[in-house]
């Protein structure tokens, strides 16, 4: 039996075992649905391709994914009540977002505004609830020699690969028992393989979310309401979707419909008198919003689609995130929770607290005060231990080390404080895996970010749920400096713990 260890070399597959492993792995992922659509589809919407995967599971220290998923629902309750402090007009992160969106116009800004235009809002009965489902994603850092879970960003917005993630954890599985690692018997010791339910776990979520509708609700629905999946454009990722919605669907028994913001403009229609959203033509309820798309300013092509998010905020259908929630996961309240004082305003207790400062970095802003003028220093002259990251998610926004100062020196210095400069992570390099994209294989050395999926349904005033969803490993060569799978930087990932 192979046993894990950190620095345990693997001996490469022969030419004939790789190309067995690859055609292996190509016929499990067809069979079981781990794939996406490539560029340019819509001509042949059944021209999907096989998801870009590892060949075999990464080692993750134990200690550190425990740790992870520990600390998940503590980060869930922290964005919960940020989320809920935001929303009063004199709180100190109402007041930090009003100045970013000044700074970031185009897309915080944007946000901000529409969120100022529902409160103007009085035609319809105002939704309380809120469900956050989110990720927060880690490298883990070895610098002190210690092995240290460090936290990347904290996701608010469309979090993906929860379906595709537990399809990657038992493809791998599969390859391991059926011994197509190595005829002699199972390569790994399967009780270290992590086997993710992310895409049962988030569908739970949603249908949780909809049962507190139906009680919202329970006077005037005439059926069973259901979950607007609203998603891009010609979306690619469509397989790791549809897991959730069969589901939904096969587990929880609630229906879905998947909208773009085209769709919403000409589908959807609110009553006056109870603010239900309706599909014009089945006259179906939708009870649940779940944005798979309005994360970056690419998604919305026209003014008519950022109407189309203001009327579905508008609605009395409980959105997964409505804008506030998706406005707490802006960098730079990142960069303003490293602060202990601003993190005491939030987590009371001590050893709470101490568990999320463990996974900060060194972040700074780059405005005027003291702190965002050394900001400023390093970013300028001492760049290359530091990546710059604007209010954007998808992959392909950060700007990297020696970049950084042309980059500034571009743009007006009234939007720097619209960036944080983030010190980088500096994690150990896996040399023994194989990354599969295009029918491709690549051995070069990786490294791999943790994700790990939470799911929080509150209101204005206290939390109804809080729950661990679900983990995610993607990884990428350690050439590249994103990381995003669906933006064709990294690769799907599966956890052998060590």
């Amino acid at each position: 039996m192979y046993q894990v260890g950190t620095n345990m070399p693997r001996s490469p597959p022969s030419k004939d075992q790789l190309n067995e492993l690859i055609r292996e792995v190509n016929q499990w992922a067809i069979t079981n649905g781990l794939a996406m659509y490539p560029p340019k589809f819509e001509e042949n919407p059944s021209n999907a391709s096989v998801s870009p995967v590892t060949l075999y599971p990464t080692p993750i220290p134990k200690k550190c994914f425990d740790e992870a998923v520990e600390i998940q629902p503590v980060f869930n309750e922290l964005y919960a009540r940020i989320t809920q402090d935001m929303a009063h007009p004199d709180s100190f992160l109402h007041k930090t977002t009003e100045a970013l969106a000044l700074s970031d116009s185009e897309f915080t800004g944007k946000l901000w505004s529409l969120y100022l235009a529902t409160l103007k809002n009085s035609q319809y009965k105002k939704q309380t609830f809120r469900l956050g489902i989110f990720r927060s994603d880690y490298l883990i850092d070895k610098r002190k020699g210690a092995e240290q879970i460090k936290q990347v960003e904290f996701n608010t917005v469309s979090v993906s690969f929860a379906g595709l993630s537990e399809k990657v954890d038992r493809l791998h599985c599969y390859l391991n028992k059926a011994n197509k690692y190595d005829p002699r018997g199972p390569y790994y010791n399967e009780q270290n393989m992590v086997i993710s339910d992310s895409g049962y776990l988030l569908s739970k979520a949603l249908a949780k979310a909809v049962e507190s509708y139906k009680l919202q609700q329970s006077s005037s629905i005439s059926s069973d309401p259901i979950v607007a999946f609203i998603v891009q454009r010609n979306e690619r990722n469509v397989f790791d979707q549809k897991i959730l919605e069969l589901d939904l669907l096969e587990k929880f028994g609630t229906k879905s419909v998947r909208l773009t913001f085209d769709d919403v403009n000409d589908k959807l229609s609110i009553d006056y008198e109870t603010g239900g959203l309706f599909i014009k033509d089945t006259k179906e309820e939708i009870a649940v919003v779940y944005y798979r798309t309005g994360y970056t300013t690419t998604d919305y092509t026209s003014e008519k689609d950022w109407e189309a998010r203001l009327f579905l905020e508008k609605s009395f259908a409980i959105k997964a995130p409505d804008l506030l929630t998706q406005l707490s996961g802006s960098k730079k309240i990142q960069q303003l929770l490293t602060d202990e004082s601003v993190l005491d305003k939030y987590i009371s207790s001590s050893e709470k607290k101490d568990s999320l400062l463990k996974t900060f970095v060194k972040i700074y802003p780059l405005d005027d005060t003291k702190l965002g003028r050394e900001g400023r220093r390093l970013a300028l002259n001492e760049p290359s231990k530091y990546v710059l990251k604007p209010q954007r998610e998808g992959g392909g926004n950060n700007v990297y080390k020696e970049n950084i100062p042309d980059f500034l020196k571009s743009i007006e210095e009234r939007h720097w404080d619209a960036y944080i400069l983030m010190e980088l992570i500096e994690p150990e390099l896996n040399k023994d895996n194989i990354i599969l994209r295009d029918d491709k294989s690549y051995n070069e050395p990786i490294i791999s970010e943790l994700g790990i999926y939470g799911c929080v349904l509150f209101n204005d005033e206290q939390i109804l749920s809080n729950e661990f969803s679900g983990s995610l490993l993607r990884s990428k060569f350690n050439t590249s400096n994103e990381g995003g799978v669906a933006a064709g930087f990294g690769c799907l990932d599966s956890i052998i713990l060590y």
